[in-house]
């Protein structure tokens, strides 16, 4: 009976890891004097969505870019669904979108960030998605599980000098956020060698041509309402604060550095 009811409450205790998807440890004490035995058990949590890395896109001039994590990794500031949602949903048809708009012309074999810099402004099905596509990608790119915390080194220095302080800039920056009507995206962007906080509306961005701003863009902050509102609803401001905690500073001084040296 002992033995039966060992098992119960192993497999209850396992049932209970796969469903929360936590990690356990668990220490059993051995008679020996000379060692504990360690027991641990590691599940690894399975997202309802399946993996990023499962999605695909039909071919064309342009590609997915893999997420570098899993759909969860930042669901304490950025929730499971908004990211599956947002990645495999709305970037996707931007990719789709974007490739049929290529198709067959010389802009299939240019960068996306040539495309953008010679748009022409009244091509509005390639201004929305060759936009929507580069746009997402550095979004993506400059957020992670690990990110948060201050940024270091050149460009901590550039901030200060730029901003005055790292906490100036968070303030410009997050206001930026809040004032941006309607959908768009803010941007920390390079101009002259200088940093600078700017906006932009729908999908435009700081690389095309015939806008009130310019720069080469660093960090990247979507705040159309499908990046935030399943999770924030009207609350635009919670989101903003919570970003800080997921941008990968390590990443965006990379973007800073490719900048000064191109």
């Amino acid at each position: 009976m002992k033995l039966k009811n060992a098992v119960a409450v192993a497999a209850i205790a396992l049932a209970t890891c796969l469903a929360t998807g936590d990690l356990y440890a668990q220490k059993k004490k051995g008679k020996s004097k000379k060692s504990d035995d360690i027991v641990r058990v590691a599940v690894v949590r399975a997202s309802a969505y399946g993996l990023p890395s499962e999605v695909t896109a039909p071919p064309g001039a342009f590609g997915v870019v893999p997420l570098k994590y899993d759909y969860y990794a930042l669901e304490k500031y950025i929730d499971e669904t908004t990211m599956y949602i947002h990645f495999s949903k709305h970037y996707v048809g931007y990719l789709n979108n974007l490739n049929k708009a290529v198709e067959g012309t010389p802009k299939a074999s240019m960068k996306i960030e040539d495309i953008l810099r010679t748009m022409d402004m009244n091509n509005a099905t390639l201004r929305n998605n060759a936009g929507g596509y580069y746009n997402h990608n550095m979004y993506f790119d400059v957020i992670s599980p690990e990110g948060g915390g201050l940024p270091q080194g050149t460009l901590a220095a550039a901030i200060d000098r730029d901003f005055g302080s790292f906490e100036q800039f968070k303030k410009v920056f997050s206001e930026a956020g809040g004032k941006r009507f309607g959908s768009g995206w803010v941007w920390l962007v390079v101009n002259n060698e200088k940093l600078q906080v700017v906006t932009t509306a729908n999908q435009d961005n700081p690389l095309m041509p015939g806008l009130e701003v310019s720069g080469t863009p660093i960090l990247a902050m979507d705040v159309w309402e499908h990046a935030y509102y399943l999770k924030y609803q009207n609350k635009r401001g919670d989101y903003i604060s919570n970003f800080f905690n997921v941008i990968d500073w390590n990443r965006v001084a990379e973007l800073y550095s490719q900048t000064l040296n191109k």
